[in-house]
This record gives C-alpha cells, structure tokens and sequence, in this order.
C-alpha cells in the first residue's frame, strides 16, 4: 500500500461524452459536451463535490481514422483542447487537480513550460501535465509519416529536461516588487537555461512566475518499454490500462523497482489503472445499464476505429461479430499505441474471443470495465489496491454526466464508508492531496 493514509485517489478522465463507444447516444448523455464549456463545468463541480483527486483530459492533434463511416456513427471528429478548456474550469472550481495532456512531439518545450506554469498560477497550485508522445498527427504537422516510436521517446525525455528547467527560471522569492526602492526583480535569483540538444535550443528565462506547486505534477501515459523508462525518469503520476490483477501487479512492481536507477524513492510515484464502472443499485440493473451501452454501439464504425487504434493490418469491420478474432502469425509492429496494442494482443490470445465479444470488452478502449452495485465495484477496487495493482484509479465514466452521477452517488459513499476515500480534502494544491512533496529549485535551495 503506497498511500501513507491508506486511502486510494481517484481521478476522473473525461473525453467528449463519455468514454464508452456508444455514449454520445445514450439517454442520460450530453450529446454536445464537445461544443458546450457549460457541461464540463457541471462535471468538474460534481466531480469536486466527490472529492476526486483531479479531472484528465485526454488529447490528440488529428481525427484518426478518415473512413467516412468511422465519423459519420461515431463522435471521434471533435475534441476540446485541454489548455483552453481548463483555465475555464478552474474559474468554478476550488480543489480538484486539472490534468491536461500536451503532446512532446509537435510542440515547443518552452510554449508548453508558459502554459503550465500559468494554468499552475490561475488554478492555485492545481495543474498536471500529462506527457504523452503523439500517436497520430503527423499529417498536421509537416510530417507525412508518422514520428517513429524511438524518435518520439528520445525527444520526449529531452523535452521534459528542457521543460522542467524553464520552471526552475526564478528563486520563489525573485520577485520583491518593492515599490519604495523600486526593486521589480533581484537577478542574483534568476537562472538562464541556455539549454543546446540533439532536438532544441532554448536560452531562458520562462516569463512567467514559477509555478505554485514548484512543478505541476507530472503525469504519462505509455506502457511501452520506452514509456516506462520515461515514467521511471520523471513521471509522478502513471495513467496505464490492465485488464487482469496479475498484469497490474507486473506492471505496478516493475515501474516501482525501476525509479532507483534514477534516485528516485520507492512509491514516489502513484499508478492509477483505469476502469470504466458501470453501476446499478442491484446486479441486475447494472447488467441492465450495461447492455444498454452496447444497443447505442454502432459496430461497423466501432470496430473501424478500434481497428486503426490497433494497427495490425486487420479491418475488423469487415467480418461478422460471431467470427473469432485473427490474428497475423506474426503481429506487426506499430508506430502508433505499442502498449495498447500488445494488451489487446494478449487479450486475444488469453480469451479467443469473437469479434462481438471484444468488441464488448474494449467497450471503454482497452480499459477494465467493472459492471455491478456499489459494493461489488467498491470491493475490486479494494483489491488491487490493497494487493499491490494500484495507488488509485484512472475512472472513466460511460457516459457524461449519467456516469459522474452514478459514481459519485453511489460507489462514492462506499469508499467513504469503508474509509478506503476522503470525506474532504487534505490540502490547497493537487500535489498535496496526491501526498506528493513541492518541488524544490535545484538551483536555488530554500
């Protein structure tokens, strides 16, 4: 158990109308939640009031998949940009984290370090950065291939370098502003990066005060070999999908164990799997709720999309649902999502299912779907907890604000009541309700 109070954290990731396939159709679902600030200020408020940890918005910088029955039947054309988006929802909130993902393949270390340390400043201390690799986007960027996955990690880990070090700028106190001596700034207490690398220069300063928090707390995403390292190197907070409690507690053991080849203590780092909870007040109605979800389900233009997600030369969407699913004799390796890849890959060879029945199981995108009453959800949760899977959970909600509503309505009160979750917030910033420490200036000591 990481968490020194014994309590999971819980973050909330919010995509469009929800994180399942079929939940822009859904009745209890926010068709425009893509177009319309006021839903996801709604969600965030309702969200706080659950005491969650913090939201994440997921990002990418392209459509994906063009074929025109992939967009036509399913919501994957529009998406908020998270940097716009959360600056509007720390105006309505007050404690809940603000993650944002911002891709280090097709932008600029120094953009990205303004943009945090302002979200840091405008939020009180309660930004997160997701750092990811684009997975697609190229097309949009001046590349007609897309980046390979090794390029992607190697600019990625010097882009943290840079970024990390553009918000070491300033001493917390180099700013006196002392009107009666006219002192606006004492240089002595300014650090110039003057970083020279393989993918960027950048001189330095940051104009922009140093964030509140030292640092936003630092998030990723990648499971890959190269992902993990990345993690282990500056990650404080690991988003991953597992579908059984042996792969999470693989992948738990083995992030932790590699913090050391980078001084980093054991457990400085919090791992939230995901799972997308399906919840009803009995057994019978959550398995009511869940087929529901998957009657809204478009196949063809699902498995579409699942299909370029995967990359591995198959059109699922040409074969029937009761066909079993195949499999190349040797599976192709993917520029795109590697780790999610390779958990579907492994899902397939592990289930042998047919094309309907995974379908149903990657419902959620890969993630862990949970389907039952509160006390059921709350108990799986408990688990991998309690048995070394997890510090928390990444939850992605079905569909908005129906699946907020049920969680925090239902499964929410559980965990209080099992004193497995907060009742209220411990502190001001995310770093404190994570238990992570403030980052201190390297180059300037308190």
């Amino acid at each position: 158990m990481a968490n020194a109070d014994g309590r999971l954290r819980l973050g909330a990731f919010l995509s469009g109308s929800g994180a399942h396939t079929g939940a822009w159709r859904h009745p209890q679902a926010d068709a425009d939640a893509s177009l319309n600030v006021q839903r996801y200020q709604h969600y965030a408020q309702t969200l706080e009031r659950g005491c969650f940890d913090a939201l994440f918005l997921n990002d990418n910088v392209s459509v994906g998949e063009l074929a025109a029955e992939a967009l036509a039947r399913g919501p994957y054309s529009l998406r908020w940009d998270p940097l716009i988006l959360l600056p509007a929802l720390a105006m309505v909130t007050r404690h809940i984290g603000l993650i944002a993902t911002a891709n280090t393949s097709y932008n600029q270390p120094y953009n990205l370090a303004r943009s945090f340390a302002s979200l840091d400043q405008l939020s009180n201390g309660r930004a997160g950065w997701n750092l990811v690799t684009a997975l697609v986007g190229g097309e949009n960027f001046n590349h007609e291939q897309p980046l390979a996955h090794a390029e992607r990690y190697q600019r990625a880990e010097e882009f943290l370098q840079v970024v990390t070090g553009l918000w070491d700028s300033w001493a917390d106190d180099a700013f006196p502003l002392d009107k009666s001596s006219g002192a606006w700034l004492d240089v002595e207490r300014m650090h110039v990066l003057n970083h020279r690398g393989p993918h960027f220069q950048v001189q330095g300063p940051l104009n922009a005060p140093r964030p509140v928090q030292g640092w936003p707390v630092i998030a990723q995403a990648g499971s890959s070999e190269a992902g993990r390292e990345l993690a282990a190197r500056g990650a404080e907070l690991v988003f991953t999908a597992q579908q059984t409690l042996g792969e999470a507690q693989a992948f738990y053991a083995d992030l932790q164990q590699r913090l050391a080849a980078y001084g980093r203590a054991e457990n400085s780092l919090k791992i939230f799997p995901g799972v997308s909870p399906i919840v009803g007040r009995s057994a019978s109605e959550a398995q009511e709720k869940h087929q529901q979800l998957l009657e809204l389900v478009d196949p063809r233009a699902a498995l579409k999309q699942l299909s370029f997600l995967l990359d591995l030369g198959i059109d699922l969407s040409t074969l029937a649902l009761d066909a079993p699913v195949p499999l190349p004799a040797e599976v192709p390796s993917t520029e795109r999502h590697k780790s999610r890849q390779q958990l579907v890959v492994e899902l397939i060879r592990r289930e042998q299912p047919n094309v309907g029945q995974l379908l149903r199981t990657l419902g959620a995108g890969g993630h862990r779907v949970l389907v039952g009453t509160p006390t059921q959800i709350v108990d799986e949760l408990a688990c991998w907890y309690h048995e070394g899977a997890a510090d928390g959970f990444n939850i992605l909600f079905t569909h908005l604000p129906g699946g907020v509503d049920d969680f925090i309505g239902l499964v929410v009160p559980e965990l209080q009541r099992q004193g497995l979750f907060r009742q209220q917030y411990e502190g001001r910033t995310l770093r404190e309700n994570l238990g992570l420490a403030r980052v201190a200036n390297r180059h300037f000591p308190a």
